[in-house]
């Protein structure tokens, strides 16, 4: 399920409230999707994984609430809410939910000129 949408602007917002949890499902929501970068809200349940890629751009991940398994060239970290990580640019990425988690996700796609 995805939703194209961004959130509204200048209006106070619960980050974890931005994207509720589907059962068997990965959710993904815009809160910013320009053209030199985005932000993305994700509920992951438990179970549901992203499929393995590699993008040419550095990732800012942020569990929101759970724990999240997030595998970078064949390398695994457990994150637990208020935990970050940044997944390298050209970098292999799987993101799985052993357990239901929700993450933010930053990339910023201009300045590697």
């Amino acid at each position: 399920m995805m939703d194209y949408h961004e959130i509204e602007r200048a209006k106070t917002l619960i980050v974890i409230e931005i994207i509720e949890y589907i059962s068997n499902s990965v959710v993904m929501k815009s809160i910013i999707k320009k053209s030199t970068g985005n932000i993305t809200a994700f509920s992951f349940d438990k179970g549901e994984a992203l499929t393995e890629k590699i993008i040419p751009f550095d990732s800012f991940v942020q569990i929101i609430d759970g724990r999240a398994e997030i595998v970078i060239d064949g390398i695994s970290h457990l994150l637990e809410t208020g935990q970050s990580i940044i997944i390298p640019a050209h970098s292999s990425n799987i993101v799985k939910a052993n357990e239901r988690f929700k993450m933010i996700s930053t990339i910023i796609k201009c300045g590697y000129e």
